[in-house]
């Protein structure tokens, strides 16, 4: 399990300093497919460094499995290392060496003989679906092919924990979808904890359990995936959502109100509930942004509407809030 406790990182710079992390308290339990979300500049890679003690953190505790890493060593640091392994957006290989040198490399900085270091390599090429590109350079593969190596590099010292720094955010959509999917399967293999940090929505929707959104250094709002991205409650995760219907709208000419509706589950998100509401209610609404999306295997739905006035959107928000799996909230405008 990682616990962070009051965790705050302080940088000095010549502008003075600079918060990017400010009493972050979070808990990953084992076997989590952990997400940490939020906008760029939210303090997301600086958090996944205090993780590794890559970054010391200015104040707070980070324990792993009960042990306080901010109190140990650099040599003790290192043995927990082999055990909380990283993977980066830029892959980090090294370009002179092979695929299978790559995958070598932790295993010759602990000692391991050659012969079983290479044995272990193969293993793992076979494990990230490689095994023919043993002899390769980086310079030969495509950014997924690099990214399957820097996985099976990470996973050469047989770690408990494997932290995730935007490894997606440099590939294209299909390739991200095979990387997530070689994630999830060797986390039901392995047995692994991941915790990926991203700023790509989907690369949570499509994998993680749990998610912390982070906004300017602070935890917004943590929780179940499917709650957390269903009805989000924090300004920061709404703005997430939602991107069409939670940025600050302007002022309105008229006495117009918006709603923002969510639909949970399958059923209420293909259901036709405007026209019925039209029908039923003689309240007309006009649809301005919608979507539908997958979380954990179920669709969810949203919308924003416009109603006529303050009593139409009394009387839309009493329909709507009466509908089973649906949530209504008035959309505030701002000037």
């Amino acid at each position: 399990m990682i616990a962070l406790e009051g965790l705050t990182k302080t940088f000095r710079t010549s502008d003075g300093a600079v918060e990017a992390l400010k009493n972050v308290s979070l808990t990953v339990n084992d076997g989590d497919i952990y997400g940490i979300i939020g906008m760029s500049g939210a303090g997301k890679s600086t958090l996944v460094r205090c993780i590794n003690l890559l970054e010391r953190p200015t104040e707070g505790t980070v324990r792993i499995d009960g042990q306080d890493l901010c109190t140990l060593s650099e040599a003790e640091l290192r043995k927990v290392r082999r055990e909380v392994s990283m993977i980066f957006q830029s892959f980090n290989l090294l370009a002179q060496r092979t695929c299978l040198k790559n995958i070598c490399f932790p295993l010759e900085l602990i000692g391991v003989k050659k012969k079983d270091a290479e044995a272990r390599a193969r293993e793992l090429l076979e494990l990230v679906g490689l095994p023919d590109k043993a002899d390769a350079y980086p310079a030969q593969l495509s950014g997924g092919q690099k990214q399957r190596i820097a996985i099976a590099r990470a996973l050469a010292t047989d770690p408990k924990v494997l932290l995730c720094d935007e490894a997606t955010s440099a590939l294209d959509p299909k390739t991200t979808h095979d990387i997530l999917s070689l994630l999830r399967d060797l986390h039901n293999k392995l047995g692994l904890t991941i915790l990926l940090i991203t700023h790509q929505m989907s690369v949570v929707e499509e994998i993680c359990t749990r998610v912390a959104i982070l906004d300017n250094g602070t935890v917004a709002e943590e929780g179940p995936v499917e709650a957390v991205f269903s009805a989000p409650k924090s300004d920061a995760a709404k703005r997430l959502v939602f991107p069409d219907g939670y940025e600050e709208l302007p002022e309105s000419d008229g006495p117009e109100r918006r709603i923002r509706i969510v639909f949970r589950g399958v059923a209420t998100a293909n259901a036709p509930l405007i026209a019925s509401m039209a029908k039923e209610e003689g309240i007309l609404a006009n649809i301005l942004a919608a979507s539908i999306k997958s979380i954990s295997g179920k669709e969810y739905g949203s919308m924003v509407i416009e109603v006529a006035d303050e009593s139409e959107l009394k009387r839309a928000l009493a329909y709507l809030s009466d509908k089973p799996e649906i949530i209504a909230e008035e959309v505030r405008i701002h000037a």
